[in-house]
């Protein structure tokens, strides 16, 4: 089958073998998968991940191994990318993933949707209702891991919010920051960056522009050292910063206003998928506004040299 195989390098391969499907498991055909922040790390040596990549899909289940799980077969689908091994208690009390042992797919011990042919455990999966096209479903997963910011800051009173990074995360959290209530601004390092979220509607400027200290809160979708530093910046003593980027710092990151300005740091990773299905489905956001581009799996090097470039939004990846 046809495969994005990272092996220090990333590359177009048509030699993989189609997985099998083990107890639990259904084998899903990729219809449409998209290229997200974490991958251009992933591909760039975060984590040291070595396999096919790809988190971010829609499918359809053309085999499953349990009999039991043959009403699956047909049904497109996505699903959440977290594999517990379900009998810790972190799997039994808040779910996988937090798992000391878990799979990620496309990001941990478990390859991923960047192919022709994928498993992922049934559980993990969640039937797409007809209406919703598969080019808005394959947000499902950014949009959960937008949505778990809103979660997490559900006890902070509605106030305003910075989120730093219009691109295509950040853009997502200020969306369900706002339907939440939030007064946000979005912060950019260009006016270029800045189009996208004043079409949503979203109050934006130029992060350099705004005072230090003027935030209570920012959420750092920017992916870089430097939106981390300009994070500590904006933020006023006591405040909260949410971390919601994976990068990798190739020169030291000076903590100490974390200490000084008393700052609440939390991480925010993955979230809930039937939320992000419920948005998606009522049709409230314009995610489909964020695709810039729909490359061939076997372009998918060229796919990912486009999404890393400035400015680019959502790339997806189809058969």
């Amino acid at each position: 089958m046809q495969a994005l195989l990272l092996d220090r390098e990333l590359s177009y391969r048509t030699d993989q073998p189609i997985p099998k499907p083990e107890a639990g498991e259904a084998l899903i055909e990729m219809r449409l998968a998209g290229i997200c922040a974490t991958d251009l790390e992933l591909a760039h040596g975060y984590a040291g991940f070595t396999g096919i990549l790809g988190h971010e899909f829609v499918g359809q289940v053309v085999e499953v191994a349990d009999a039991n799980d043959r009403h699956w077969l047909g049904s497109r689908v996505v699903g959440s990318i977290n594999i517990g091994c379900r009998q810790c208690p972190t799997c039994l009390t808040t779910g996988p993933a937090h798992c000391p042992t878990r799979r990620v797919l496309g990001i941990r011990a478990k390859d991923g949707a960047f192919a022709d042919f994928f498993t992922l455990p049934v559980a993990n999966l969640l039937r797409l209702p007809d209406h919703v096209a598969d080019e808005t479903a394959v947000f499902a997963e950014p949009l959960a891991a937008a949505l778990r910011v809103v979660e997490q800051l559900q006890d902070l009173p509605r106030g305003e919010i910075g989120v730093l990074g219009p691109g295509r995360l950040g853009l997502l959290i200020g969306r369900v920051l706002a339907l939440a209530g939030h007064r946000v601004t979005m912060l950019g390092r260009s006016e270029t960056s800045l189009t996208q979220p004043r079409r949503w509607g979203l109050q934006a400027g130029l992060a350099a522009d705004f005072p230090e200290s003027g935030f209570s809160c920012i959420v750092d979708a920017s992916g870089t050292a430097s939106g981390f530093t300009a994070a500590l910046r904006l933020l006023r003593a006591q405040g909260c910063l949410v971390l919601k980027s994976t990068f990798v710092a190739d020169h030291p990151i000076d903590l100490s206003p974390l200490v000084v300005k008393e700052i609440r740091l939390l991480g925010s990773r993955c979230g809930r998928f039937e939320p992000a299905l419920d948005r998606l489905s009522a049709g409230d956001i314009a995610v489909e506004t964020l695709i810039d581009g729909v490359f061939p799996l076997s372009a998918g090097p060229a796919a990912f040299a486009t999404a890393a470039r400035p400015g680019v939004r959502k790339i997806l990846l189809k058969r």
